[in-house]
């Protein structure tokens, strides 16, 4: 076997994005459409590629597969299939990777002690203190914890006043609403935030609610509703909604790969007023599952060009952009969703450019 050669990368997401809290199936990306841009000695691995990695705790699959590769959804042309195994061996920490040659062409491999494990692209759930993850999910569900998208809220009732005369209540606290609240379980108590729209042509892409606690209902009387904060994130303040619940569990099993389909939008908000992102923060995006966009979709950050004085004629000009990270979707809604920055090369901003990776494998679906 020859020894690897240390190339430019195209690996990211690979053996960690394959066995994590929830292990991704490969069989979402066809053979078919990528056989004709697999990743060689030559193209695709990182130039400083290792031959060998050893998994550590803290790390995450889209970290491990970022050792090896440039472009995390592309893990799946460089795992080792065996069909003789048939139950997938999952990465766990102590175990090594292994940077391998496999017919001519880079593969990576897992050792587990004195044994050799071919990486097998299936899903398999581990107990969650032994997962390695495939993305810093408690982020993730911290985030979407406070924050959810409506287009219309449907409020059962909405805050008018605080008990013994408090503007702001908090857990434990007994608070006044008007409306009906019908049962005995927990609502939400929500703010109102932020009404994103799309910058052309001005529709309504969903209004943001963020999350202030939790709340059950002790008694209505008439058109008032008396009810008790049971769990608050902050205090409960005059004009606060109270909706269900939102039940939508989190998707664990993210499978990193670009869009099916051409796509291209605009990051249009960072939740909390940041005015310049970085890795590991939360963007809002005016592309939705009416786009075709779905959990694990990575998409390209074209940052904005300056603007300069043309010295000729004096006039204002827009200097071309130029990638600056990538994000990937975790929460998509129907118009619009919530993505989280995996790369960010320079500071991102609100109105950068989004777009489908420029060496993606898909073939696009115009």
């Amino acid at each position: 076997m020859r020894e690897p050669r240390r190339t430019e990368g195209r690996w990211r997401a690979a053996p960690r994005l394959m066995e994590g809290l929830l292990m991704v199936l490969l069989v979402a990306i066809p053979l078919a459409t990528v056989e004709a841009q697999v990743p060689s000695w030559d193209r695709g691995l990182r130039g400083d590629a290792p031959a060998r990695y050893t998994v550590v705790r803290g790390d995450t699959l889209w970290d491990i597969a970022g050792r090896f590769l440039r472009h995390p959804w592309q893990w799946p042309e460089v795992w080792r299939a065996n069909p003789q195994i048939a139950n997938p061996h999952l990465i766990y920490p102590g175990d090594v990777v292994a940077l391998r040659d496999c017919d001519g062409r880079p593969c990576l491999e897992v050792e587990r002690g004195r044994r050799v494990v071919h990486l097998s692209p299936e899903m398999r759930t581990l107990p969650h203190r032994e997962a390695i993850e495939p993305i810093p999910l408690a982020t993730v569900r911290h985030f979407l914890r406070d924050h959810r998208i409506v287009e219309h809220p449907k409020a059962l009732a909405y805050v008018v006043a605080g008990s013994d005369g408090r503007i702001l209540s908090g857990t434990g606290d007994r608070f006044y609403a008007r409306g009906r609240v019908e049962g005995s379980g927990r609502f939400g108590i929500y703010r109102p935030g932020q009404r994103y729209r799309d910058a052309a042509s001005g529709e309504s892409l969903g209004l943001e609610l963020e999350s202030v606690g939790q709340a059950r209902r002790l008694r209505q009387a008439e058109e008032v509703v008396v009810m008790e904060a049971t769990d608050t994130h902050q205090e409960v303040r005059s004009g606060d909604l109270i909706l269900p619940l939102e039940v939508r569990a989190l998707t664990t099993d993210f499978l990193p790969r670009p869009p099916e389909r051409e796509i291209a939008g605009q990051i249009l908000a960072v939740p909390g007023g940041v005015r310049f992102i970085g890795r590991l923060q939360m963007v809002a995006i005016d592309l939705g599952t009416r786009d075709g966009l779905a959990p694990g979709h990575v998409l390209s950050v074209e940052r904005r060009g300056e603007w300069v004085d043309e010295p000729r004629t004096g006039e204002r000009l827009r200097l071309p952009g130029e990638e600056a990270g990538l994000v990937m979707v975790v929460r998509p809604y129907e118009k619009m969703s919530y993505a989280l920055v995996m790369k960010a090369t320079r500071p991102l901003a609100v109105g950068d450019r989004l777009h489908n990776p420029r060496h993606a494998l898909h073939t696009a679906q115009r």
